[in-house]
């Protein structure tokens, strides 16, 4: 019986994707573990592997298709004796499904809770009259939906949930909110806010607020929109709060210069400032944490995920264990991240299960910032470019070479007072590298 393949999902929060190549074609025998196709979703381009033998009988989905709902039909693969007179079968005959491929390896990282805006998909549908719009029919809605539409005062009656078997995720009130739907029975109507521009407004309607002024489309791929929406929902819903400290680096020059003449690979400030931080992390480990509605998740493991610009957005490599790694690993590790990173070929395992972000900018000239925290981390360390200052040493003016570093911590998770610990130790540690060496 012929064999569908169907969209695979590749994350826990994959809806949709983009068939971006197949590495077979029609006709081509295929083995259980070959590649057959790479899929583009959010946040990467990963590889699909066969989990039966066969020849690809037809393909369904063209190359470059993008929006492939998960689970829909991609292609459809002859089992070994059968022909492609078993193609014609397969349009009146029932198929035999898939089997389902074996899910990545779990990373050695801790697995955080759903990031911010994303729908736990484990979560059980509420009992019959949870619902806001007051009837007694079964409303399958995410936790997450049913927080926003409570505070909307949203009737869930007239919403059509769009998440798996119906379930209204929050994409669904999004749209609800955007469309001025109805009220719950009883909430107090309020006139419609005017429009904010670049606030979920179209095409059009921004240019009318530009005055039509001439312009360029880039279109919207899932990475920035993915980015978009993280953040926003970050700025909105993550009480940030910043501290920042400026450290002499000058010594932390000198054992760069000095460890590159031996080392097999030349480091970068930024891969002190890793081992800085994930070292700071052990040391206050009650800034390793992540917020969650039942209880603050203290880590055990320093995973640091590391900011990496792409073309057309950024992902956040993971150095694993960061804290134990001499600094020569983390280099190359970093340098390894890096290129896949910027070549769509990381794993899921390789940018999902970080503890705490970091930021650096110094390479583009940048004084200071102040990052957005990546949730579900706690915090993120925002790093400026090391520069000449004029610095008071022993009573007297001197010269010295400064970095500035910003933290940003979520206050749900980390107080001031922690926060301010953290940053201290930090400070110490980077300004005494020898530190980073026993």
């Amino acid at each position: 019986m012929p064999i569908q393949l169907l969209m695979p999902a590749l994350s826990p929060t994959m809806t949709e994707g983009k068939l971006a190549k197949w590495s077979k074609k029609e006709g081509d025998a295929v083995k259980a573990g070959d590649i057959i196709a790479e899929i583009e979703t959010d946040k990467a381009t990963m590889e699909f592997e066969a989990a039966d033998d066969g020849v690809l009988g037809k393909i369904l989905v063209p190359e470059g298709a993008e929006n492939i709902a998960v689970n829909q039909p991609i292609a459809i693969l002859l089992e070994e004796g059968e022909d492609k007179s078993a193609l014609d079968r397969a349009a009146t005959s029932p198929m035999k499904p898939e089997a389902k491929p074996a899910e990545p390896p779990k990373a050695a990282a801790p697995n955080p809770p759903p990031q911010v805006g994303e729908e736990a998909k484990t979560s059980p549908p509420p009992r019959s009259g949870g619902g806001l719009g007051g009837g007694s029919s079964r409303i399958f809605i995410s936790p997450l939906a049913r927080r926003l539409a409570e505070q909307a005062k949203l009737d869930l009656g007239g919403i059509s949930g769009t998440g798996p078997h119906g379930r209204i995720v929050k994409h669904d009130i999004d749209v609800a909110m955007a469309q001025g739907p109805a009220r719950a029975p009883g909430a107090a109507a309020t006139p419609a806010a005017a429009p904010v521009a670049g606030a979920h407004l179209s095409k059009d309607q921004v240019a009318a607020l530009a005055g039509n002024a001439p312009y360029t489309e880039l279109p919207m791929t899932g990475m920035r929109r993915t980015v978009a929406r993280r953040m926003v929902e970050s700025k909105t819903t993550v009480p940030h709060f910043y501290l920042t400290v400026d450290c002499d680096i000058d010594a932390l020059m000198r054992t760069r210069a000095e460890l590159t003449e031996i080392a097999a690979t030349k480091l970068s400030v930024n891969d002190f400032v890793i081992k800085a931080a994930a070292v700071a992390l052990r040391r206050i480990p009650r800034a390793n944490a992540s917020y969650s509605d039942d209880a603050i998740l203290l880590w055990s493991e320093v995973n640091i995920a590391v900011a990496v610009a792409l073309d057309d957005g950024l992902i956040t490599p993971i150095i694993k264990n960061a804290d134990t790694k001499r600094l020569p690993e983390i280099s190359a590790e970093m340098k390894d991240l890096g290129l896949r990173a910027r070549a769509n070929k990381l794993k899921l395992t390789e940018f999902q299960g970080g503890t705490f972000s970091i930021s650096n900018l110094g390479m583009y000239g940048i004084k200071d910032f102040a990052a957005v925290i990546n949730p579900p981390h706690g915090c993120i360390l925002a790093v400026g470019a090391g520069e000449q200052r004029p610095v008071v040493k022993n009573g007297a003016l001197a010269i010295a070479m400064v970095m500035s570093c910003t933290l940003a911590c979520d206050h749900r998770v980390v107080d001031g007072a922690v926060g301010a610990q953290y940053l201290a130790e930090f400070k110490k540690i980077i300004e005494h590298p020898s530190m980073l060496l026993m």
